[in-house]
């Protein structure tokens, strides 16, 4: 029996960093980021699912919560875009290289439906993202998503503020 790798993440961020940049593979992650984005913005969702590997997966760093496979990332869009269905995305800084893609956005949108567990506020709500999009090579589509917040927007327990409505205050 081999074994047990102590550091597993460890030798896979090095194979990560190892990566050798290609222009034209970052010519193909930002067309591919650039039609996720747009079929996003449409609420398109097979275009969206399009770009996405078979076996991707959506997290919530902050709280666990994941979506697996390309059904999961179409459960995970109809159920952010019905708890936000005026969700809007202004990006404020975006990395592409031959990991993927880090981009960082300001977001904005009406809380009226529940979202992970959290039941709707009515409120409109403000708050930053910053959204990995790890790249796989070989099949040449995104592996799904992991999304960091500024704030506990999708970790709080039912009835505290969701997140800080875009005056700043918190209510």
């Amino acid at each position: 029996m081999e074994p047990v790798q102590d550091h597993v993440e460890h030798d896979a961020v090095v194979d990560l960093i190892r990566r050798d940049a290609d222009p034209a593979e970052h010519d193909a992650i930002r067309e591919l980021w650039k039609k996720h984005s747009i079929a996003e913005d449409n609420r398109y969702l097979p275009g969206l699912i399009a770009t996405l590997t078979d076996d991707c997966v959506y997290e919530l760093a902050q709280t666990g919560h994941r979506w697996e496979g390309h059904e999961g990332a179409a459960r995970f869009y109809t159920k952010l875009l019905t708890a936000f269905p005026d969700i809007h995305f202004d990006l404020t800084d975006i990395v592409i290289g031959p990991q993927g893609v880090c981009e960082e956005a300001r977001v904005t949108g009406t809380h009226q439906a529940p979202w992970v567990g959290i039941p709707p506020s009515g409120e409109h709500l403000a708050w930053r993202v910053v959204i990995f999009f790890p790249w796989d090579p070989e099949a040449r589509l995104f592996k799904g998503e992991k999304v960091y917040t500024d704030s506990d927007v999708w970790s709080q327990s039912a009835g505290a503020p969701l997140a800080v409505p875009p005056s700043g205050r918190a209510g």
